[in-house]
């Protein structure tokens, strides 16, 4: 068993999270946890390295046949291996998508509020964002199907996040049914970012939009990785399955030498997550569960005018700061007078600048420390 509560050091480690900010501030902002890898990634990582040579890597028929049979498993998914495309990443996927599929001056309806990377693809590729957002309500995080209507009646392509990041939510069949409807009713191709697709939690289960018919299926390209799961985004290991023959044609060309071969250890290291590592993926979604359910009840007490939606999946919360007035933002107010960095609201979306996402996959005393530091920074 994996011990969750150990604390590992990870300033100077090369470590994105931890060197973003001065050495007295708790960084709790992208979306990495604090975990160490599952003891079977580590291990397949160490016997690959058994070998010296280190050359360009491809995908082993034995991954390409696992992911076959986990998307069978999972979501009576029947694809097939030559469907299956291995990139460097989810976000370099989605923007291979878009320069495949797009011309400048195209619509791209996203739902907001949505991680930058999310956020910022359609201005790389000249292409006009029309933002459809998602609303709080007591029941969840919930869409507008009008204002989806609208944004797709004006664009080519739908870029999905599912789960979403920052709220946490998880499309129910039924809205992910009305998604895919406004989607064929437009002709939009849907681009779908299901990076934290085994992060649910309460029992819920994960339904890629592809698989509701073979029509959506014909236009979905689906984004999958073990980098947020298994904690090995380091390893920049991701892949697409893309069912139209022509949309996977074209999405391979787009690489255009900007997107090059995938990582030979962060392959080794997917398929030891797939085929080895399920009693560390249980036991990490239990522990993260558990903090999700413990920040809510720590907000709710310590904080009442902060609103908390509490997550459906992922290792993020979204929290409404705007009953407390902080200036200049919730961000940088908690960065100067609290020393805790979070990720700021104004990141997902313009109208969201006086929230915070905070990364709970961490160990509890972490948490509490980020917690200890909101309650001293609002003490002044």
């Amino acid at each position: 068993m994996t011990d969750f509560d150990a604390v590992h050091e990870r300033r100077g480690t090369g470590s994105s999270k931890w060197s973003k900010y001065s050495p007295d501030v708790l960084p709790m902002w992208v979306a990495d946890m604090d975990f160490p890898a599952a003891p079977e990634i580590v291990e397949a990582i160490s016997n690959r390295l058994q070998h010296p040579l280190l050359g360009y890597g491809v995908a082993k028929d034995e991954l390409r046949e696992k992911i076959v049979a986990d998307m069978q498993a999972k979501y009576g998914w029947v694809i097939s291996e030559e469907e299956i495309v291995f990139l460097p990443g989810v976000e370099p996927g989605f923007n291979m998508a878009l320069k495949a599929m797009l011309q400048p001056g195209d619509g791209l309806a996203v739902q907001t509020p949505v991680y930058r990377p999310i956020l910022n693809a359609a201005g790389h590729w000249g292409l006009v964002r029309h933002d459809a957002p998602l609303r709080p309500t007591d029941a969840g995080w919930v869409m507008d199907e009008d204002v989806l209507a609208s944004a797709l009646s004006k664009s080519k392509a739908l870029l999905l996040c599912n789960p979403q990041n920052p709220t946490g939510k998880v499309f129910t069949a039924d809205e992910l049914k009305t998604i895919a409807a406004h989607c064929e009713k437009n002709g939009a191709l849907i681009i779908s970012d299901e990076i934290h697709c085994d992060l649910l939690f309460d029992g819920r289960r994960h339904i890629p939009i592809a698989t509701l018919s073979d029509e959506i299926s014909d236009r979905t390209i689906t984004l999958m990785s073990a980098a947020k799961t298994y904690n090995t985004a380091g390893l920049k290991t991701a892949f697409a399955i893309i069912r139209n023959k022509d949309i996977r044609y074209k999405f391979t060309a787009s690489r255009l030498g900007m997107v090059d071969s995938v990582n030979i250890l962060g392959l080794e290291a997917t398929l030891a997550a797939f085929a080895k590592a399920d009693d560390w993926k249980t036991e990490m979604l239990a522990y993260i569960q558990a903090n999700r359910d413990h920040l809510s009840i720590e907000i709710a007490k310590h904080f009442p005018s902060i609103k908390l939606i509490k997550a459906e999946a992922t290792f993020l919360a979204w929290l409404d700061c705007s009953a407390l007035g902080l200036k200049p933002d919730p961000q940088a107010y908690f960065l100067e007078h609290g020393k805790v960095g979070f990720s700021a609201g104004s990141e997902f979306g313009d109208d969201f600048g006086q929230y915070i996402r905070v990364n709970f996959g961490c160990p509890r005393c972490l948490l509490d420390d980020g917690l200890d530091r909101m309650k001293a920074a609002l003490r002044g």
